[in-house]
C-alpha cells in the first residue's frame, strides 16, 4: 500500500505532489510518519513532504475526534451502558495510566492516531486537550520520519 501511495504522489505534476502526501497522511495507520517518507521518497522537498503529512493526518484526525465528541454527547445523553471491546479496553487502561499526553505520544506505536484520539474523546477526555496533544505527537512523529527517511535517501543517493 506505501508503494501504491508513493506512486500516485510522484505521478502528480510536480506542484501538486504535495496534495498526494495530504491525502496518503489522512489513511489510518499510513499517518504523518509514513505520509513523510512517501513524500521524502517521491523527491518532494523534505519539509514540504513534513508539513503537508502533518496537515492531512491532523485534518483526518480532527474529524474522528470531534465525530466521537459529537456521538459522546448524544450517548451520555441516552445513557445507554455497553460492554467495551477487549481492544477498547485495553485502551482504556492505557489511557488511564498514561493520560491524554501519553497515550497520544505513545499510541501511534500501536493504533493510528484517529482511533486513538476518537478513543480518548470517547471516555470522556477533554476534546481541546486530545486536539493540542494529537497535534503534538502528530508533529513529532512526522518530523521525525521525515528525517529519517531524508537521511535514508541522503545515504543511499
Amino acid at each position: 500500500m506505501i508503494d501504491a501511495l508513493q506512486d500516485f504522489t510522484a505521478s502528480l505534476p510536480a506542484v501538486l505532489q504535495w496534495v498526494g502526501v495530504v491525502l496518503a497522511a489522512a489513511i489510518p495507520f499510513v499517518e504523518s510518519y509514513f505520509g513523510s517518507v512517501i513524500g521524502v521518497l517521491a523527491g518532494i522537498n523534505p519539509v514540504i513532504a513534513v508539513v503537508a503529512a502533518i496537515v492531512g493526518n491532523v485534518a483526518s484526525m480532527l474529524v474522528f475526534v470531534l465525530s466521537a465528541h459529537n456521538m459522546r454527547a448524544k450517548v451520555v445523553s441516552s445513557k445507554e451502558p455497553r460492554v467495551p471491546s477487549p481492544r477498547r479496553q485495553k485502551l482504556r487502561q492505557q489511557f488511564d495510566k498514561y493520560g491524554v499526553a501519553g497515550v497520544s505520544l505513545l499510541g501511534q506505536t500501536i493504533l493510528p492516531s484517529q482511533i486513538t484520539s476518537a478513543a480518548m474523546v470517547s471516555f470522556g477526555a477533554s476534546k481541546n486537550a486530545v486536539i493540542l496533544w494529537q497535534i503534538v505527537s502528530i508533529t513529532l512523529w512526522g518530523t521525525a520520519f521525515g528525517i529519517l527517511a531524508s537521511l535514508g535517501v541522503s545515504l543511499v543517493g
